[in-house]
């Protein structure tokens, strides 16, 4: 088994339930797929790692990866020890929900990691009305940087790819949740 289908099973086992739930959006789906459970195992998150990595190193010129805590933390970091293994180490950061109430306020961690005015990717990993996305690229525009892909382990398929476009963004996705439920 291939490494995008190894991570596909351990969605499916570990994260992807079905049901009544209500999402980050304030919708209800039938659905719900709660990636921390594939990203927070040490195969998963190796494999996460593994695919952004891939996807990342065919984005010129992308000097750091980051996105909002808490769903990216693991992603970001999977992406960095996997860059570093791969000898073309790319630091990650984290975007804050609020700014650091104190010393310099910054929306990012991980921040001096970064040179000033660097092009870099952001991650996610789930997307559903790509809301949190455009609120990291907002954030991540404020501290001075370039976005310059952005990418999520599952696209829901529920309009964010297309709020994303709006913004000037392809949404690059390891599953669509058509593929994931193939």
């Amino acid at each position: 088994m291939d490494e995008k289908g190894a991570l596909k099973k351990i969605i499916l086992e570990r994260s992807y339930r079905e049901g009544t739930f209500k999402l980050t959006s304030g919708r209800i789906s039938d659905f719900y797929i709660d990636c921390k459970q594939t990203t927070l195992s040490a195969e998963g998150a190796y494999l996460c790692g593994r695919l952004f990595f891939e996807m990342i190193r065919k984005t010129p010129n992308i000097s750091a990866v980051g996105g909002m805590t808490l769903g990216a933390d693991p992603l970001v970091t999977a992406v960095s020890v996997v860059s570093y293994l791969e000898k073309a180490p790319i630091p990650a950061f984290i975007i804050r929900k609020e700014p650091k109430g104190h010393g310099t306020g910054s929306w990012i961690e991980g921040k001096a990691n970064i040179p000033e005015g660097s092009r870099v990717a952001l991650v996610e990993d789930v997307v559903t009305t790509g809301g949190t996305l455009v609120t990291a690229i907002e954030r991540t525009r404020q501290e001075g940087f370039e976005v310059g892909a952005v990418l999520t382990l599952v696209d829901r398929q529920e309009g964010g790819a297309e709020t994303l476009k709006s913004e000037g963004f392809d949404l690059l996705a390891i599953f669509t949740r058509s593929e994931l439920i193939s």
